[in-house]
């Protein structure tokens, strides 16, 4: 099947944009239905926005939550909220009862 260079409106600042063949291409081959939303520069913004800096870098956004490791007692921080009576490790310590299971 044949695409044709479209121009389409952005949703969010209104700009007209090109959603070239190669673009329509890619998006049949992924298996998506529907044409862009935003234009290339409020993608961007959007994924910046949402993700930070490293576009799709989910780990350097998540909260981190302070902690005490059940096992050396050092001040460590975990991506997950610690609950009363379940033990939580710094990495060091997480790592050698890992390897004993």
């Amino acid at each position: 099947m044949g695409f044709e260079e479209k121009s389409l409106q952005c949703s969010d600042c209104g700009a007209t944009f090109a959603f070239s063949a190669e673009e329509q291409e890619f998006f049949e081959s992924k298996g998506y239905t529907n044409e862009p939303k935003r234009c290339p520069a409020c993608r961007e913004a959007r994924r910046t926005q949402r993700y930070g800096n490293d576009g799709y870098g989910y780990r350097s956004q998540r909260q981190m939550f302070p902690a005490v490791c059940a096992d050396c007692g050092k001040e460590t921080e975990v991506p997950f909220e610690p609950r009363e009576g379940r033990p939580v490790y710094c990495s060091e310590c997480y790592a050698k009862t890992k390897q004993s299971r």
